[in-house]
């Protein structure tokens, strides 16, 4: 029975904001729209919102014109007339995940690096992520070009946050750029300020007075500077003013005993995760979650990427292996058959545990944890599908999936300021939601199975996506 239409409702649709309407997109776009109505209803779904809040069952969420019209019981949930329905009993609907360490370029075993424009977005979409910070640069002009086609509906993808190319110091080569002073910082900042970036990322040999300047000039702009650094510590980082820092305590120069100024320790993976140095007994394990919470200082949790090079773990699914290019599949296993065999690992899973242990205790003293996949190193975890594999992760880590979805969802909203219009389920808020067959808080796992991915309420096909890149992840 369609009930008459709520107050709420009738005042979303009469005042939506303008979105990226089905008809808008382009025709290689559209292929990939399931759901193309203006007004949808999901009925009879469970709804795990994003704020942190238990799973609601039997739920409607009404979408209309773009944005979320109505959420509430299906018997008490008025679905205007004309509306498609969608009945979806054993069905979780969440928001669209925000990817807050993510990239449009790939790198995998044997040192392959490739800019990823054609296959990431459509992986991220397919997962449901709905947005992204590129958090870091292979290619800067090609991420500015596809977020524009983007933008316009001429190319199928997330919303996407651009980072400028990295900034470091005088160990860095290659695709980043080397920061050679306090003056060549603001340069390169104002530079790419200019050219749309939002974000600027310091790697891990950048000296703390460039880092300095560099903090400084992005400010001034309305940027904000995030880093995976080494030589510079992450309270010292914190000191000069950093927005964000990448990776928890696998990246935190902190924990290096001896550590000398503006230099980065050697194996600093390994030492930094060793309980002798890291635990909550040591020092600088509250320490430097005292600094980065007392100073609004966000931190962003990449487990899928780092699990990859841990002995026993990381096993590569069926899609992941059907997504990969051939050549690149079996690099990836050949490396992990060299990494299982090793009879002495440097790397064990006690030292990812007390990686997690520190993710914890950092969301414990109120810290703002947000999360992404960070697709590179040795290229087992794909963009989207390594998305998909941070929420088991965190749970492992010890996080509810509650807890674990805001993380993915809400947090990232917060970090890249968009949580007024994204990242939990809200009336009025962008129709950005994904539709998952199954339950995720009794199997986690089933996070894999979206069944529809709306981006401003227009819902994909994600196995069209999946199929669209399938043998080609490595390639383009």
């Amino acid at each position: 029975m369609k009930l008459a239409l709520v107050p709420a409702l009738a005042l979303c649709l009469a005042g939506s904001l303008s979105a990226q309407a089905a008809t808008s997109l382009s025709p290689s776009v559209r292929r990939f729209v399931s759901v193309g109505e203006p007004v949808v209803a999901l009925t009879n779904v469970t709804v795990l919102d994003g704020t942190g809040a238990a799973a609601r069952p039997g739920q409607t969420v009404v979408i209309a014109d773009g944005k979320i019209a109505a959420v509430g019981p299906t018997a008490r949930t008025a679905v205007p007339a004309g509306a498609r329905v969608m009945d979806l009993p054993g069905h979780t609907v969440i928001p669209g995940i925000v990817g807050a360490h993510n990239h449009l370029f790939y790198t995998a075993a044997g040192g392959r690096r490739v800019q990823a424009s054609f296959t990431a977005p459509r992986l991220y979409l397919a997962s449901g992520v709905t947005t992204v910070r590129t958090t870091g640069s292979n290619s800067a002009y090609a991420d500015i070009n596809l977020k524009a086609a983007v933008d316009a509906g001429e190319q199928v993808g997330p919303r996407i946050h651009i980072t400028a190319p990295y900034m470091t110091g005088a160990e860095g080569a290659g695709y980043m750029t080397v920061v050679g002073s306090p003056e060549q910082a603001r340069r390169f900042v104002n530079y790419w300020g200019d050219e749309g970036a939002t974000w600027l990322k310091s790697y891990t040999d950048i000296r703390s007075a460039d880092l300095k300047a560099a903090i400084d000039a992005a400010h001034a702009r309305g940027m904000k500077v995030t880093g995976h650094i080494c030589s510079v510590s992450f309270q010292e980082a914190v000191a000069l003013g950093i927005d964000n820092l990448e990776h928890g305590l696998f990246t935190a120069s902190d924990f290096a005993p001896g550590k000398k100024p503006d230099s980065c320790p050697t194996n600093l993976l390994a030492t930094a995760t060793a309980r002798e140095n890291a635990n909550p007994d040591a020092a600088a394990w509250n320490a430097t979650i005292k600094s980065m919470v007392d100073n609004k200082v966000s931190m962003t949790s990449t487990l899928a990427i780092y699990e990859t090079i841990f002995p026993g773990r990381a096993p590569l699914d069926e899609r992941t292996a059907a997504a990969m290019a051939p050549e690149v599949r079996d690099a990836y296993l050949a490396q992990r058959k060299q990494i299982d065999e090793n009879p002495n690992p440097m790397l064990t899973d006690a030292r990812l545990k007390t990686a997690m242990a520190f993710e914890r205790a950092f969301v414990a003293a109120g810290g703002l944890l947000a999360a992404g996949v960070d697709p590179t190193g040795i290229g087992g975890a794909l963009p989207g599908f390594g998305d998909q594999r941070n929420y088991d992760l965190l749970i492992e880590a010890g996080f509810s999936p509650p807890v674990a979805l805001q993380i993915m969802t809400l947090n990232g909203a917060r970090v890249l300021g968009i949580d007024r219009e994204l990242g939990t389920i809200a009336v009025g808020k962008i129709a950005d939601l994904v539709v998952v067959k199954g339950d995720i808080v009794k199997e986690p796992r089933q996070i894999q199975n979206t069944v529809v991915v709306f981006k401003d309420g227009v819902g994909y096909d994600p196995n069209l996506l999946v199929e669209s890149v399938k043998g080609r992840v490595g390639i383009n």
